[in-house]
């Protein structure tokens, strides 16, 4: 199209983000406990003691930044290059959203 810029690569960038949120989330329910007394203990225990734990807390953590990020650039440009008008795929993508 015409509208063909920098601007589409958020959503390739959108998936990307929420494949590591995933897959960073996985590992880090992996070794968290959620009762009350050891949880600070276990986040403790995920950054010193699980091999590249820091990381992937950080990962996850700077992941959800730029996933909110992405998204908010992709309904932009999308409002912006008006495709609400594209019935279809803006109700795929509200769907998604919600």
């Amino acid at each position: 199209p015409s509208t063909m810029s920098a601007w589409w690569n958020f959503g390739s960038l959108l998936g990307a983000c929420l494949i590591i949120q995933v897959i960073t989330g996985l590992f880090l329910a992996m070794h968290y406990t959620a009762d009350t007394t050891t949880a600070f203990s276990s986040v403790t225990h995920i950054c010193r003691d699980v091999s590249y734990g820091w990381m992937i807390r950080y990962l996850h953590a700077n992941g959800a930044s730029m996933f909110f990020l992405c998204l908010f650039i992709h309904v932009g440009r999308g409002l912006y290059y008006g495709s609400f008008t594209l019935l279809e795929t803006w109700n795929v993508g509200i769907i998604l959203l919600l």
